[in-house]
């Protein structure tokens, strides 16, 4: 997995938004992201993952509630003022990521981002795309539609639906 070739040929011109979950900063596809919303409650459901925070009711649309930083095992989670909802719009549904904080949109070009390294048990490398540079920064570039169509977020698609 963390030998496969990166496919440079999706990121060429891409642009991502740029998030946190600890010290890390990360990367998604831009035009994943419908919109960005402060942390508010959810609806808990029983018997769900830990990182399903439930759900919410967006303009009519039940949107399931992911703690990344609970999915990624990031230790303590505390929410505050800073804390914010990435709302995704994918291929199959409407997803929302908590995250600690959303930096910026940057635009990366084929030859800023590598392959991704082993990183052990912390994060499954098959949902890296690569790992972007630019400047001093490193990002983290997630495959989001991977993630969220992985077969532990199958419960995702259960509970929107």
């Amino acid at each position: 997995m963390a030998n496969e070739p990166v496919n440079t040929a999706s990121l060429s011109g891409g642009e991502f938004l740029t998030f946190t979950l600890g010290s890390e900063e990360y990367g998604i596809d831009i035009l994943k992201v419908q919109e960005i919303r402060g942390y508010d409650a959810v609806t808990t459901i029983a018997n769900t993952p830990k990182f399903i925070k439930g759900v919410i009711n967006l303009r009519g649309i039940i949107v399931p509630i992911v703690d990344m930083r609970i999915k990624f095992n990031l230790g303590n989670v505390t929410y505050d003022p800073q804390t914010v909802v990435i709302i995704l719009n994918l291929a199959s549904r409407v997803v929302g990521v908590v995250v600690d904080g959303v930096s910026d949109v940057i635009a990366l070009s084929a030859d800023q981002v590598k392959a991704a390294p082993q990183f052990g048990a912390t994060l499954d490398t098959k949902y890296i795309v690569g790992l972007g540079t630019i400047n001093e920064r490193m990002l983290i570039l997630i495959d989001i539609e991977k993630l969220m169509n992985s077969s532990e977020m199958e419960l995702v698609d259960r509970i929107a639906s």
